[in-house]
């Protein structure tokens, strides 16, 4: 069963991933959290890479001021727009009740609203195909693809667990392996990730 709590507002996208906006009262996703948004024929998946905080001039001085007292801090946060930045990495799509491991045919469009995968959500997507998502988490330098791995592969295992499978987590750390055999120096740093999460497992 799909959440239906927006976690944010889509502020600008492209082919492989887009940046959504929300306020700090939302439900913020973690670093690593599955994503999902709806498009017409189906959704859109991701993964929750970064979380970007913004200042501006009032909390510059709130901050420079030294001692703050909790209710101004709890009243920026709570009654002022303080902006929230989430960068999203996709890494398949729906089309209808068929899933696919490959880049969405075209990107969302500003102000479509982002929801929070749940555990039904987790073992659909991460069950369908041979792990070809994994590609676009390794291909793309400029993410700390280990961390991000070791995320998401917590909440895919408790969510393969419930569902009755618990031999999720050793076929997807295998299939990373594979895919990192003639990269030596990134395979020793995702692993390294990897096995601060799940010791037991490398």
């Amino acid at each position: 069963m799909m959440s239906d709590i927006s976690a944010g507002r889509l502020l600008r996208s492209n082919t492989r991933g887009c940046v959504v906006g929300c306020h700090v009262s939302q439900q913020v996703p973690a670093f690593g959290s599955m994503i999902y948004i709806p498009t017409e024929t189906g959704r859109i998946f991701g993964l929750v890479h970064n979380i970007h905080i913004d200042d501006d001039g009032l909390v510059r001085q709130l901050a420079a001021a030294g001692n703050v007292p909790d209710e101004i801090i709890l009243d920026n946060r709570t009654n002022r727009n303080v902006p929230v930045e989430m960068s999203i990495l996709f890494i398949g799509y729906a089309d209808g009740e068929r899933i696919s491991h490959l880049l969405p045919p075209r990107p969302p469009l500003s102000l479509d609203e982002m929801y929070i995968c749940d555990a039904d959500d987790l073992r659909n997507f991460t069950s369908a195909g041979q792990l070809g998502y994994f590609r676009h988490i390794l291909s793309n330098y400029e993410i700390p693809a280990g961390d991000l791995l070791s995320a998401h592969l917590q909440a895919a295992k408790t969510a393969h667990d419930e569902g009755g499978d618990p031999g999720w987590t050793n076929s997807a750390i295998q299939e990373i392996i594979i895919l990192l055999r003639d990269n030596h120096e990134m395979m020793t740093n995702v692993l390294g990730a990897i096995s601060n999460a799940f010791p037991a497992s490398l």
